[in-house]
């Protein structure tokens, strides 16, 4: 197995490579949220996020962590909503990408709250701009945050799913902090082109289940903050149900706030 990183333009350089390719099983996608359902709504692409690909089965989901300055008044989630809406458009939210501008966003209309968005080349700049105190508040993925968390560096005011991370109980879910609805996850699938045969499909989806089953690879993916799919979600029928239901809930959103990629 060769694994090769093609980056560029959102990921869809390499989504459209493997769009192309011969159906045969050896050209696969490891793709996300982004890639596959993002990228279809911000971009013009040569190819279908949802119709060019044989879905094989999602393979984890991270969510993302509402996280904020620690001179911050609020302590939770309710209390900052509150902040924010005592101070509209004066609060400062981190944009690191699409992925964290369409969460804040999406934020933003469940709450009825507005931040000027202050746009970084990457979480790292943006969360370190969050310990000096310069911006106040941002979404993103779990990972890139729970060390500074930990550290008391910035404060963590809800998770984006529908329960707690295993590796940081002490968080609450965005229900439990009131905001019902805030549901966001980086998930990742496989995908393989179009037309690849479904005895294909089957062999790579026994591969996935057989990998996800594996006690060192639920605890490494625990560690970095991933939820392990359902065994529902760990079929190609998983995979495109998830798939479906995603872009039918965010192109909606992504196209009325007019989000646009760099």
């Amino acid at each position: 197995m060769i694994i090769e990183n093609t980056t560029g333009a959102e990921g869809s350089i390499g989504v459209g490579r493997v769009a192309r390719a011969t159906p045969d099983g050896y050209t696969l996608s490891i793709g996300h949220w982004g890639t596959h359902v993002v990228s279809g709504a911000v971009l013009t692409l040569p190819y279908h996020v949802l119709d060019d690909f044989e879905p094989i089965a999602v393979l984890a989901a991270g969510p993302q962590l509402v996280v904020g300055k620690n001179a911050l008044p609020a302590n939770n989630m309710r209390e900052l909503v509150g902040w924010l809406k005592a101070n509209p458009d004066r609060a400062l939210a981190a944009i690191a990408g699409s992925g964290s501008h369409i969460a804040w966003a999406f934020v933003q209309n469940l709450t009825g709250t507005r931040a000027q968005f202050v746009p970084y080349r990457g979480a790292g700049p943006a969360l370190q701009d969050i310990v000096a105190g310069h911006v106040d508040v941002m979404c993103t993925q779990a990972l890139s945050a729970l060390p500074l968390v930990r550290d008391g560096k910035i404060k963590a005011f809800a998770v984006t799913s529908k329960a707690r991370l295993s590796i940081a109980r002490d968080i609450p879910t965005a229900e439990e902090a009131g905001i019902p609805g805030l549901e966001i996850s980086y998930w990742h699938g496989l995908w393989a082109p179009k037309s690849t045969p479904r005895n294909v499909i089957a062999k790579l989806n026994a591969a996935v289940v057989d990998a996800l089953a594996n006690p060192t690879v639920q605890k490494r993916l625990r560690d970095l903050a991933q939820e392990i799919p359902t065994n529902e979600q760990q079929t190609p029928a998983g995979l495109a149900a998830l798939h479906r239901a995603e872009i039918e809930k965010w192109w909606p959103i992504i196209k009325e706030t007019g989000i646009k990629t760099n």
